[in-house]
C-alpha cells in the first residue's frame, strides 16, 4: 500500500481500512504543520488534526478523485475543521465521538513531537523556494548528511559547484527565516 497513490488509498479506505492509515501517516507532519503554524498552540494544533484524520476517515467513502487531489480534499477539511474552530472558540469533537475515539491526552512529550514536526515541515517548504539544484544540494548535504563528494558524483558536477549551491542555498535560507 505504501506505493499506492494518496487518491488510491482514499478509494480503498472503505474495504481496507488499513490503506487510511499510510495516508494518516504521509500526512501527520504536515497537517500538524498547517495547523501549529496557525494557531501557535501544540494542543490544539494536535485537536484539530486529530478531528481532521477523523473526518476524513469518516468521509473517505464520498471522496471523488474526479474533483480533486486526495490532499487538496484533506487541506479542505482542515481548512473547515480550523475555521469551525475559530467561530466556536473551541475545537469540535463529534467526528472523533462518531468513531467513539477517547479524548486526546497530550503531554510534554507529545507537545515537543508537534513542535519537532511543525519546525520539519516548514524547513521542508522553505526548501521548496529555493532553485532545485540548491535544494537539492542542501537537502543532500545538510538533511541526508551526505559528503560533497557523494553529491558530486551522484549529480555529475564538481565538489566545488555542490559547496556552492548549499552556501548560497543556506544563504537564501537563513534571509527566509
Amino acid at each position: 500500500m505504501d506505493a499506492w497513490t494518496d487518491e488510491r488509498l482514499l478509494i480503498e479506505t472503505p474495504v481496507r481500512p488499513a490503506a487510511f492509515g499510510v495516508f494518516y501517516r504521509r500526512h501527520e507532519a504536515s497537517v500538524l504543520g498547517y495547523f501549529m503554524r496557525r494557531v501557535r498552540n501544540a494542543e490544539v494544533a494536535a485537536d484539530l488534526a486529530a478531528e481532521t484524520f477523523a473526518s476524513a476517515l469518516l468521509g473517505a467513502a464520498d471522496y471523488r478523485p474526479e474533483r480533486g487531489a486526495a490532499v487538496a480534499w484533506l487541506y479542505g477539511i482542515a481548512r473547515h475543521r480550523l475555521m469551525r474552530s475559530f467561530e466556536r472558540g473551541r475545537v469540535e469533537d463529534r467526528a472523533r465521538r462518531k468513531l467513539a475515539m477517547p479524548p486526546l491526552e497530550v503531554d510534554d512529550e507529545l507537545v515537543g513531537r508537534i513542535e519537532r514536526l511543525a519546525g520539519e515541515e516548514r524547513a521542508f517548504e522553505l526548501l521548496e523556494q529555493l532553485p532545485d539544484a540548491q535544494a537539492e544540494a542542501v537537502r543532500a548535504h545538510v538533511i541526508d548528511e551526505r559528503s560533497y563528494k557523494d553529491i558530486a558524483a551522484a549529480v555529475q558536477v564538481s565538489e566545488a559547484v555542490v559547496r556552492k549551491r548549499v552556501s548560497r542555498g543556506l544563504l537564501t535560507l537563513k534571509g527566509l527565516l
